[in-house]
């Protein structure tokens, strides 16, 4: 049996070599608490799969680690 190749887009995504260890701002700014501190890494990341695609996680980051994956006319 072969597997399908299938690309998942999920609607956040946290660049961990920009996120800074122990920053909380975009964890503490998701109204959903679909964001988490990982313990071993101490960065954040998408631990559920849903999201309002507000903004706020992203607009908070200082160093823009947070990117917000939906098409523009939906934001």
């Amino acid at each position: 049996m072969a597997l399908v190749n299938n690309r998942a887009d999920v609607p956040v995504t946290i660049n961990e070599s920009k996120c800074i260890d122990g920053c909380r701002l975009c964890v503490d700014m998701c109204p959903l608490d679909s964001l988490a501190i990982n313990p071993e890494t101490d960065k954040a990341y998408m631990h559920v799969d849903e999201c309002w695609y507000c903004g706020p996680c992203a607009a908070r980051c200082p160093t823009g680690a947070v990117t917000i994956n939906m098409p523009y006319l939906l934001r």
